[in-house]
């Protein structure tokens, strides 16, 4: 059962084409949490990111910083790595959803006015990487290797 539960979680189809999009996502999403938990290359940290965050009514604000940085963060290494590719990109693509509906929409679609194009983007990169896997260039596909 515990194999089994890896080789759910890890399984992939073999092709290196989800790596074009993890590479990039990966950096992205990497630099964009690290903005909101430790205040890098420009961001405002927990405690900005958490006021502002409440501002707009996503309240507890430094909870939510905390989890969005988190998510932001960490599944951007585990894109870059790749892996648990499924579960990473489930939680990137609900943080996008997130982001796409509390913060952008109203602004319209291009980026120029704070809309919603770049969150869409990195949302069909997330689901397109739950529903592939992480492909044959990652973690997920040597656990599942190993435990065949």
């Amino acid at each position: 059962m515990h194999s089994s539960a890896i080789q759910k979680a890890c399984s992939t189809h073999g092709s290196l084409v989800p790596l074009a999009l993890r590479i990039p996502a990966g950096i992205i999403f990497m630099a964009h949490g690290a903005q909101k938990l430790f205040g890098w290359f420009g961001g405002y940290g927990l405690e900005g990111t958490g006021q502002w965050l409440a501002s707009i009514g996503l309240e507890p604000g430094y909870l939510m910083a905390l989890a969005a940085g988190s998510a932001e963060f960490f599944g951007g290494i585990a894109l870059l790595i790749g892996l648990l590719i499924r579960p990473a990109a489930l939680a990137l693509a609900v943080t996008m959803l997130v982001a796409i509906f509390s913060v952008h929409v109203a602004n319209g679609l291009f980026m120029s006015n704070n809309g919603y194009e770049f969150a869409l983007s990195l949302l069909a990169i997330t689901v397109s990487l739950a529903i592939s896997g992480a492909g044959r260039a990652s973690l997920d596909r040597y656990l599942t290797r190993q435990v065949q």
